[in-house]
């Protein structure tokens, strides 16, 4: 009896994949959880223990009146700042010295000269007004209201609100008597033209992308149509260099919770300089040991309306052209706004293309090494006999003949990326030729490899966001090992490790793979088929927005 039940129970080679199966998943899930809880302990403890001189502040002073006191006063605080100018005249109509601090190439100078400087120095000399009057007859309000016709002045009264504004840029003018000082127009600067976004190019659609300059930005997004209930808080980040941070959304559709866990994590910032978007995308994601990201960025205006028209919320940093819309899902990653912009059917045939591409770069390789390393016999007989003419003379097995491959391949790309234009694009293509039939010839690698590591990179290059495009560049090497070592049990084992990771993993509250986890057929109408227009009439479940219904 007992020979019986031997014979009806699996080898050691299943029960040892059997186990595997059980153990890798478990393992990297512990292993994920205790960095994760380890790093984040740490990081409370070390903000728990901030000493003494995280909670020094420098003493306030008020802006005195006193000329020469306040002059030396700010004389002082710049420093050595070579690029901080001090321009001094004489308002005559009142007989009071002043002063322009303003740092060079960030101030308009004829609007300063015109505006200022003239109106100032000569205006209301003639005519009836010709006596000079005393000092005590200037006011802020009088400058405001009847002599310099600027849209932009405000006031300052403290001394380190007074160098913050001179080093970001503002003009600061001090008039002999008044305890305040004036910042007069907004700053300028030569900056980059409105031009056609570069990671985003459409066919199809408006060719305005977003500049380095927030102001520009914002009101990129207010001319795309009137809207009331566009609305824009602005926070200021970084503790040494402080930057302007915007925070966009619809305040009648965007759902309140949402907003608050925004606006706090972003309140939260704690770091020097922020110099770009992906600082920020960094630090307020809700899993950093993911690969995948969990904020999208664009340049595209257009896009970030759509997606606060969704409900969702965009994020916009001073000094970077990338916005940041949260929170996103994967399958938006995929999705492009050419999608939209032409009819449904060509619509859905180009977003299945992205679909199937993503799955072959993600896919491709590891799948080649276990058909040929592991289950040749799962390849039609005709095709497996042309495979193994081509492999003839190959000395490396099939996991170091694609490696070889593809890392070549990885830096031919990036090469390509960091070379000047006009010749990046002609390295890449003549470099891939040359290398790839010059390791043919050689016998490094076979005919057939050389298809498919073509096709895995063209595939790649079809995903129209550039940072999904390298997550899944990454994995891809994860993959081929598990195949290398499993063959198609770890093909597949790689496969549902992603999946249960991407169930998992969240942004900003939001399930990474909804709609398909949890399930909501309602949401299907805009995923791997666009639907006509006409039949997308409510907004998506998931980001449970006030108004569900889209309003013509």
């Amino acid at each position: 009896m007992w020979s019986k039940i031997i014979t009806y129970l699996p080898s050691w080679s299943t029960l040892f994949q059997a186990g595997l199966a059980l153990i890798i998943p478990l393992g990297i899930y512990y292993i994920n959880t205790s960095i994760y809880s380890f790093v984040g302990s740490k990081g409370a403890k070390s903000k728990h223990n901030k000493g003494p001189i995280d909670q020094r502040h420098e003493p306030s002073s008020k802006i005195t009146g006193n000329y020469d006191s306040d002059l030396q006063t700010i004389r002082e605080a710049i420093g050595e700042n070579s690029d901080v100018h001090f321009r001094e005249f004489m308002v005559k109509k009142f007989h009071a010295r002043s002063m322009l601090v303003f740092i060079d190439g960030m101030q308009d100078e004829k609007l300063m000269s015109e505006q200022v400087l003239e109106v100032l120095m000569f205006e209301g000399q003639q005519g009836q007004d010709q006596q000079e009057q005393q000092p005590e007859g200037l006011s802020n309000s009088f400058i405001k209201e009847s002599l310099m016709p600027l849209t932009q002045i405000s006031e300052v009264t403290r001394m380190e609100e007074l160098y913050e504004f001179i080093l970001l840029g503002h003009t600061a003018l001090l008039i002999e008597g008044m305890k305040e000082a004036l910042l007069v127009g907004p700053p300028d600067g030569a900056i980059r033209s409105v031009n056609e976004p570069t990671s985003e190019a459409l066919l199809r659609g408006p060719r305005i992308g977003f500049t380095e300059v927030l102001s520009e930005n914002t009101s990129m997004l207010r001319r795309q149509g009137l809207n009331k209930s566009l609305e824009m808080k602005k926070f200021q980040v970084g503790s040494r260099i402080k930057k302007d941070l915007v925070i966009a959304y619809i305040k009648d559709i965007v759902n309140p919770d949402l907003l608050e866990e925004v606006s706090r994590r972003i309140s939260k910032i704690d770091m020097d300089f922020l110099p770009e978007s992906g600082y920020v995308e960094q630090l307020i994601e809700d899993n950093y040991l993911s690969p995948f990201q969990q904020a999208h960025n664009t340049e595209r205006p257009d896009r970030v309306i759509n997606a606060l028209l969704e409900g969702r919320i965009a994020i916009l940093l001073d000094g970077t052209p990338f916005a940041l819309i949260v929170p996103v899902t994967f399958s938006m990653l995929l999705q492009s706004p050419e999608d939209y912009y032409e009819r449904w059917i060509p619509g859905t045939l180009l977003r299945l293309l992205r679909f199937s591409g993503a799955f072959i770069a993600l896919m491709g390789p590891a799948l080649y090494i276990s058909f040929i390393s592991f289950h040749p016999g799962l390849i039609p007989t005709k095709l497996v006999i042309s495979i193994i003419e081509t492999r003839e003379g190959v000395p490396f097995p099939s996991v170091i003949e694609v490696m070889i491959l593809e890392i070549s391949i990885e830096i031919l790309r990036e090469a390509g990326i960091r070379l000047p234009k006009p010749i990046g694009p002609a390295m890449g293509i003549v470099g891939g030729l040359v290398i790839g039939d010059a390791a043919v010839n050689a016998g490094i690698v076979s005919p057939f490899l050389v298809i498919v590591v073509a096709v895995t990179a063209i595939s790649s290059f079809s995903i129209p966001t550039y940072s999904a495009g390298i997550t899944l560049r990454l994995l891809r090497f994860v993959g081929m090992l598990f195949a290398a070592i499993l063959g198609m049990f770890g093909t597949i084992l790689f496969f549902l490790l992603i999946c249960i990771h991407l169930t998992k993993l969240k942004s900003f509250g939001v399930p990474y793979v909804t709609p398909f986890s949890p399930m909501r057929p309602s949401d299907w109408k805009d995923l791997y088929i666009r639907a006509p227009i006409s039949l997308m009439k409510r907004r998506p479940v998931m980001m449970k927005t006030q108004q569900r219904k889209r309003r013509s």
